[in-house]
């Protein structure tokens, strides 16, 4: 399938915690600029905040250093945008859709009471949203990047669905669940990521430099657009995100089943499934060290580490169990500070492992490929180590930007493209095909093994998935 717009590139615009981060790509994968503003968190106690304004101006300087790499041939001309935000982040605007109130972020701690009402985390979108309101008074419920296509369109828009599925969005049937009712036009209109919002008005041009008239695509959660930017978009392929903490995402037919409420599905712009999860694991819990490469390279030589870790990297575990109270431990004493790095290097590959085989437990779909992205995918050392230990194949893309993904699915909501998978099959690159080494999956075995009986013994990991773990475990070491 070749793009219609050959001659286009399109622009992904990433609201992340630290920086807004702009990249304008073309219909081949090549990236022609891009642009990094950072941002400024506000973090007292359990509360966090950011000042929506700042959002903007970011965006728009951002939006500039991106588009300085564009030219004036038509070749360069702009197909559309498309913005990703953090998932869970939330704030009240007017009806005009200025800020009232300052952005909640996604791990503000504040709506403790309000998040048992709902029987939600409190990282979700609608306990912050009610707290809000309570103590703000009355204003519509906003999440993060409709701050930024409100100002792109010159008006109010609808959110994504994948935005507001944390704020209760029923992503099945497509619709706020009747037990929002009571909240009425607080809550915004929801359409599909992937839709067509509007255009790019004359003030927002001379803001952000993209021209006017650029369509506006509605776009999707950071994890999201991270998963639309590792390509894994075929049915069982997933993408393992590692940052400061880890989240896996997949693609389904179907959504994937979880009582226990730790695996949450969004719906794919074509209709399918993102079933996926994140954990509290992650490079968030590395001590911070002047040369990391040359800590990894002195790490090598303690496989396995002498010391077992559950790397937290802040307190409570949603994936692959849910445990609010559960927080980090080390059993042993590190005989060095190689071998304390090495233990949290595997730490978090046996939980991501740990994760893989809770999807199975659920029946989910995940036999297909696996991508690594996120910032930790710089590691070649760690990637290595975690194809190890997970046993299985894994691709590193040239790009681990979210806003790689946005700009795939702006070409896809253009109509540049027939499907999502087609773009993302044009625009992503694949930098490295890991292989997992036999001999070295085979030394973390015994310690994974003993991570699962300590997670059991601790209370959190459910017996259930326990024992289908240690099955699996099993069957790997029979057919080894």
């Amino acid at each position: 399938m070749m793009f219609e717009g050959e001659a286009e590139a399109w622009l992904g615009i990433d609201l992340g915690t630290q920086s807004v981060r702009a990249l304008l790509v073309t219909a081949d994968g090549t990236v022609l600029g891009s642009g990094t503003t950072p941002l400024t968190n506000h973090r007292d106690g359990v509360r966090h905040e950011q000042d929506p304004g700042e959002w903007w101006e970011a965006v728009c300087s951002a939006s500039r250093a991106a588009l300085m790499g564009r030219g004036s041939s038509r070749a360069q001309a702009i197909g559309g945008l498309a913005v990703c935000g953090t998932s869970g982040t939330v704030l009240l605007t007017d009806d005009q859709g200025r800020p009232r109130t300052p952005g909640l972020m996604y791990d503000d701690g504040r709506a403790v009471a309000e998040a048992a009402r709902v029987g939600m985390q409190t990282s979700w979108a609608l306990p912050k949203a009610l707290w809000l309101l309570e103590e703000f008074g009355p204003g519509r419920v906003t999440h993060q990047p409709d701050v930024i296509t409100a100002k792109l369109t010159g008006g109010t828009v609808p959110t994504d669905s994948s935005h507001a599925l944390k704020t209760g969005y029923d992503a099945e049937r497509e619709a706020w669940p009747p037990q929002l009712a009571h909240l009425g036009e607080v809550l915004p209109e929801v359409v599909r990521p992937g839709t067509r919002l509007g255009e790019v008005c004359r003030g927002a041009a001379e803001a952000t430099g993209i021209p006017a008239g650029t369509p506006v695509i509605a776009g999707m959660t950071d994890g999201c657009a991270a998963q639309i930017a590792s390509g894994a978009l075929r049915f069982g392929a997933w993408n393992s995100v590692l940052g400061t903490t880890l989240v896996l995402k997949g693609a389904s037919a179907r959504p994937v089943r979880d009582d226990a409420g730790v695996v949450y599905n969004h719906r794919a712009p074509d209709g399918s499934w993102l079933p996926g999860g994140a954990s509290s694991v992650g490079a968030g819990a590395l001590p911070v060290v002047a040369d990391p490469a040359a800590m990894d390279s002195r790490a090598a030589g303690y496989e396995p580490s002498g010391v077992l870790t559950y790397p937290l990297a802040s307190p409570g575990e949603r994936f692959p169990f849910l445990a609010p109270d559960a927080t980090a431990f080390v059993l042993g004493t590190p005989v060095s500070e190689a071998d304390s790095w090495a233990a949290v290097l595997q730490g978090v590959a046996f939980t991501e492992r740990l994760c893989l085989d809770y999807l199975h437990h659920l029946g989910a779909p995940i036999d297909g490929p696996l991508t690594f992205t996120g910032g930790a995918a710089r590691s070649a050392y760690w990637n290595q180590l975690r194809a190890d230990i997970l046993g299985r194949p894994a691709r590193v893309p040239e790009q681990i930007e979210p806003a790689l993904g946005m700009a795939v699915l702006a070409a896809y909501g253009t109509g540049s493209a027939a499907s999502l998978v087609a773009a993302a099959d044009r625009m992503v690159r694949i930098r490295t095909v890991l292989e997992p080494r036999a001999s070295h999956t085979a030394r973390f075995t015994e310690p994974y093994a003993r991570l699962v009986d300590e997670l059991e013994s601790r209370g959190w990991l459910p017996t259930p998935l326990a024992t289908h773990t240690r099955a699996r475990l099993n069957q790997d070491t029979i057919d080894s």
